[in-house]
């Protein structure tokens, strides 16, 4: 049993902000392997189904970033979640635009979501940290601007090499994960 969290803010408005790049994975997953219907449960729109015969459970909480703790730790212990076995998908500065890195735990390097779920479940989860790179200007600004429109055909791409390795993921292999999507990425911008 696994629980995939991608993170976000819920507001219409919201929806295509670098900071909302969590959402876009679930929503892919969803699509991609036929999850099913969002219901709103424990304070997030939660999805459950099987990916290569794992129960897979899916939520992009609601309660805004900055509280995103709350609905995961609802949710593991309803379900008795270990975990270790959350992995959670967010956006960083700190990564080149439409790179990954997934590691096991660390800090939250200033994330406010993951501040909350460190808080809530402690540090001992996966984390898939999507790049959306450094701004010149105003940090609160750039996560929370849109992407353009080269970036959401980027988006595309990234969202699809994650989806394609997920097998990967499920095993927790989380090196061999990254390399992959990254290598992906690398491929599908030389074809």
């Amino acid at each position: 049993m696994l629980l995939f969290v991608g993170l976000g803010n819920p507001t219409p408005d919201s929806e295509n902000n670098r900071h909302n790049i969590g959402f876009k994975i679930i929503d892919a997953i969803n699509q991609k392997f036929g999850l099913s219907k969002q219901k709103p449960k424990f304070k997030g729109l939660l999805t459950t189904g099987n990916i290569s015969g794992k129960k897979i459970y899916a939520i992009k909480p609601l309660t805004f970033m900055n509280n995103s703790g709350i609905c995961i730790r609802e949710l593991i212990e309803y379900f008795k979640i270990d975990s270790e076995d959350v992995i959670v998908f967010h956006d960083d500065l700190d990564i080149d635009f439409g790179k990954i890195k997934a590691k096991f735990g660390g800090s939250s390097a200033g994330h406010n979501g993951i501040e909350s779920i460190d808080k809530f479940i402690g540090k001992d989860y996966s984390r898939i940290r999507i790049g959306i790179g450094k701004p010149k200007s105003d940090i609160t600004d750039h996560v929370l601007k849109d992407f353009d429109e080269e970036e959401i055909k980027d988006l595309k791409k990234i969202t699809s090499n994650i989806t394609d390795s997920l097998s990967i993921l499920l095993d927790k292999k989380l090196d061999l994960f990254s390399s992959t999507v990254n290598n992906s990425q690398w491929v599908s911008n030389v074809e």
